[in-house]
């Protein structure tokens, strides 16, 4: 009978979801800033670093904030 819970070969919910907001926040800071909109381009850049900050606190690791 195979293993029913593989430890490390899938993520669970909590690191799945954290790392796709920072994906689409990276995304949504990078339109920002190709639309010059430097407001949205400063709360993306604190969003991103929230989520960073709050990735690390649960010890999923991310890349460096754009």
């Amino acid at each position: 009978m195979p293993p029913t819970h593989d430890e490390g070969a899938h993520m669970d919910a909590f690191t799945a979801g954290i790392l796709q907001r920072i994906e689409t926040t990276k995304s949504d800071l990078t339109r920002a800033r190709e639309t010059g909109d430097d407001y949205l381009a400063d709360v993306e850049l604190s969003e991103l670093e929230d989520l960073r900050r709050l990735a690390a606190e649960h010890g999923v690791e991310v890349g460096a904030i754009a």
